[in-house]
């Protein structure tokens, strides 16, 4: 078959599913934004963006779908060339909904199945917006912004012959209506290599040495920012400090926002540990921005306990490969975590806002590292047994990929 792969930041969710299926002797191509540089044995096409973002004082709550139907428009142009001067046809496309690169490929390409990775639906209840609201309150303009961002999604998903999720708790985002086009696969965790090492170690900026056994609190997020609990955690970490004067702190995550609304003024991370900062004993908090991948396995291989939070919202794939890594994993109670850590058994849950919650439990499990390692072990089984890369979830979804294939011909 024609397999094309449409992502803006590509390969993303498809960096094991692409490669497999051209191994498999199809022919597999992706389109994708052309600022994005990732590094992909995939032959890839770009579409170009405009220049200029709509003013929001004219497209008011449309701006949203402007972006992506401008964004869909030139994946559209793309396609075009892609048919008329290359001669590529696809049978099967495969393209992430949240950013509109699927909404007109049907007029470029009407015979091809479109399936699409539904990642999250936007709502007014139950979900990320509105949850803390301490940085989201539910007023009027929201709820109108928010239901105005389910459009592009929305009609990616009436376009849609079938959809895609990693988790029940996504896909039970979406509407009733589109609910019976989504199938559940997991992108995968590579189990055989993300293992414990009970040799690793690593040297910290400073020149401390940390290794596998050390009193070590892990906690990691792309940025530091309130939809992965960064303020509770930070929150939480003078009296974990206190207790354990041998514990050590190590933060991986950058400055910016990849989620939330920025700060009035420098980072939410400055915003949060300008509210502990004079209680906490900084020779032992590590922020170490962002570190090489290989740098970020072996940290959460030390670590005796990591620290996981999330709003209501799509699930990181850090938390699944703590686990798989053997990692003790403190989790927030939210529907996102709570599918796939069961309290006592697998890791330990703590309800998202109670920050003297999290210190007794980050406390505890620093504390008595031995009570809590068959939990380690569940963890890691849990992920082998139901996440694992190239035993569960890869052959699953090149099925998803063929069969829809099958379906066109």
């Amino acid at each position: 078959m024609n397999i094309l792969f449409i992502h803006q930041n590509f390969p993303g969710q498809f960096k094991h599913l692409a490669p497999a299926l051209q191994a498999r002797g199809h022919k597999v191509a992706a389109l994708t934004a052309e600022k994005n540089q990732q590094k992909t044995p995939i032959p890839t096409y770009r579409y170009t963006m405009p220049f200029t973002e709509p003013d929001p004082r004219q497209a008011r709550l449309g701006t949203t779908f402007i972006v992506m139907t401008d964004r869909a428009h030139r994946v559209a142009l793309a396609a075009v060339h892609m048919r008329d001067k290359l001669g590529f046809v696809p049978d099967v496309i495969l393209g992430h909904c949240g950013w509109g690169e699927t909404l007109f490929l049907r007029e470029v390409w009407p015979q091809a199945r479109i399936l699409v990775y539904a990642e999250f639906f936007y709502a007014t209840e139950g979900l990320d917006v509105g949850f803390d609201p301490e940085f989201s309150k539910l007023t009027l303009p929201v709820r109108m912004s928010v239901t105005s961002r389910q459009a592009h999604l929305a009609l990616a998903m009436v376009q849609a012959d079938a959809a895609l999720a990693p988790t029940e708790w996504q896909a039970d985002s979406f509407p009733p209506e589109f609910r019976a086009k989504i199938t559940i696969t997991h992108d995968g965790v590579d189990t055989d290599t993300l293992r414990p090492d009970p040799q690793a170690q690593y040297t910290l900026p400073d020149g401390r040495v940390l290794r596998a056994g050390d009193e070590v609190l892990t906690y990691v997020a792309r940025n530091i920012e309130p939809y992965r609990g960064s303020h509770i955690f930070l929150r939480a970490l003078p009296e974990v400090l206190a207790a354990r004067p041998e514990a050590q702190v190590v933060i991986i995550g950058n400055d910016g926002v990849s989620y939330s609304s920025a700060p009035k003024q420098g980072s939410w991370r400055d915003v949060f540990m300008d509210e502990v900062r004079d209680r906490l004993d900084l020779s032992r908090v590590h922020f170490l921005g962002s570190v090489p991948y290989r740098d970020y396995v072996t940290l959460l291989q030390i670590g005796r306990v990591h620290a996981y939070l999330t709003v209501p919202f799509v699930l990181s794939w850090s938390m699944l490969e703590a686990m798989s890594l053997g990692a003790l994993v403190v989790g927030s109670r939210t529907g996102p975590v709570e599918e796939v850590i069961t309290d006592g058994v697998n890791g330990c849950l703590v309800d998202f806002f109670d920050v003297e919650g999290w210190s007794d439990a980050l406390i505890a499990a620093l504390s008595a590292p031995a009570r809590f390692q068959p939990m380690r072990e569940m963890a890691r089984r849990t992920i082998v047994d139901n996440h694992d890369l190239r035993r569960i979830c890869l052959p699953r979804l090149i099925r998803f990929v063929e069969q829809a294939g099958q379906e066109a011909v």
